[in-house]
């Protein structure tokens, strides 16, 4: 249904793994967006999250919080995990032995990726790569897609249908809001 198929696998975490069992996180090995009717599906298949988040942690030991806003930042705001998801992710790739949790005080835990984490990333550089790929093209269309700017772009065309369909307009008129229309293009391509 979602491109990907699960089998089941006694013994497993979840008894679902995939073509690629030999992966504790199930992974495939394709990104695969998942579309409907222009509209993203899942974010992330089942074990995406846990190689976006050892990812994280090897560029940089981080809190469950910090891993949180690492997530959200990465995807552009187009997805922010729960605690509920990044916690047990988290416990789940301690148990694995790829990442170790150290205590930082205030009930916190400092995660650092292992040697063994290091080279499970390392064998799943191209899959990482792609979740990474997909997160921005996320940002991007979510960008595209943010309330500021559709609100200015709806108020520009509103503003200039009005003008355009009031009457005739002088060609002074005409000038003035070309240029005005010139400049904020050129405005924007300058940002």
């Amino acid at each position: 249904m979602f491109g990907r198929h699960f089998h089941h696998h006694p013994g497993r975490p979840g008894g679902h793994g995939g073509a690629h069992s030999r992966h504790p996180f199930g992974f495939h090995g394709h990104e695969g967006h998942h579309r409907r009717g222009g509209r993203m599906g899942r974010f992330f298949d089942h074990g995406d999250l846990r190689l976006v988040v050892l990812k994280l942690i090897a560029d940089k030991p981080s809190h469950g919080y910090e891993l949180i806003k690492a997530v959200e930042t990465a995807a552009g705001g187009a997805y922010t995990p729960s605690p509920g998801v990044i916690y047990p992710t988290l416990t789940l790739l301690e148990e694995l032995g790829y990442v170790t949790a150290a205590d930082a005080g205030g009930g916190k835990k400092l995660y650092t990726i292992t040697d063994e984490g290091r080279a499970f990333l390392e064998s799943n550089s191209q899959p990482v790569h792609g979740l990474f790929t997909r997160m921005a093209e996320a940002a991007a269309q979510s960008a595209a897609f943010s309330p500021q700017i559709m609100r200015a772009r709806e108020n520009v065309k509103t503003a200039l249908r009005l003008k355009l369909t009031a009457g005739q307009l002088t060609p002074e008129q005409i000038s003035a809001i070309a240029k005005v229309l010139d400049d904020a293009a050129a405005a924007i391509e300058g940002i």
